[in-house]
């Protein structure tokens, strides 16, 4: 099998072919209710109609980490280059806990030591000083995006967000539908140009790095407010070869 793979790697015919060698990707659809996916995902649409007509806000919500360890990302380089990253000791992770809201693409995030349902908690309190009813004041519906995962169904968590069910709602996500959930497109985009192929002498730095100040102009208010905006995913920068 290894002398068959070898022998299409350097078969010169296989650009005529228009085959290419590629690694395979895991995949969660055979894990999915189709017709779940299917039910949410409209739902989804008519919420971003909504939003856009200024009469809900439509916050995704979702979890993830930086670790002091490198992430690898693709990169350009010369052919024959031996590409390395430093991986010292072990690793230490800052969990990163946040919501996209889908019209102003405003990012907020609440970062922890751990991943629990408390650190959850504690980004929902964020929701109520941005979203939550003030005196005086008008109220917009928030409808919160968020996976069944095991903090946000906790008995702590689920008290919490009955406390605040008379402004905000949760549409729940069914399981292993990462699809559906725009702030995805966040996380990818920070591990792959943000963190990746970087090694962070401790998890301060690991946390400045993914939450604090940027080259990135949309990520400049990240150091106090713990919010910035981040643009849609079509007008990410795209990476080109040098």
């Amino acid at each position: 099998m290894r002398g068959f793979a070898s022998a299409v790697r350097r078969c010169p015919r296989r650009c005529e072919k228009k085959l290419r060698w590629r690694r395979p990707r895991h995949t969660l659809k055979g894990r999915q209710i189709a017709g779940e996916v299917e039910r949410v995902g409209l739902r989804l649409q008519l919420r971003k109609q909504q939003a856009e007509a200024e009469d809900i806000v439509l916050p995704y919500g979702d979890q993830s980490e930086a670790l002091t360890h490198p992430y690898l990302a693709r990169a350009w380089a010369k052919a024959g280059a031996d590409l390395r990253v430093p991986a010292p000791g072990q690793a230490k992770k800052v969990a990163i806990l946040g919501s996209l809201d889908h019209v102003t693409r405003q990012l907020i995030v609440h970062t922890s030591r751990t991943k629990r349902s408390s650190d959850f908690v504690a980004h929902l309190e964020q929701l109520d000083r941005l979203y939550g009813p003030r005196p005086g004041q008008p109220t917009k519906p928030v409808v919160l995006v968020e996976d069944n995962g095991p903090i946000h169904t906790s008995k702590l968590s689920l008290a919490a967000l009955a406390a605040r069910a008379h402004w905000l709602i949760v549409e729940w996500l069914p399981k292993y539908a990462p699809e559906l959930n725009d702030i995805e497109l966040v996380w990818h985009d920070l591990k792959a140009h943000h963190l990746a192929h970087q090694t962070f002498v401790g998890i301060d730095a690991a946390l400045t790095r993914s939450t604090g100040r940027s080259t990135k102009p949309w990520m400049n208010s990240m150091q106090n407010a713990r919010c910035f905006r981040w643009p849609n995913h079509e007008s990410l920068p795209r990476r080109y070869p040098p």
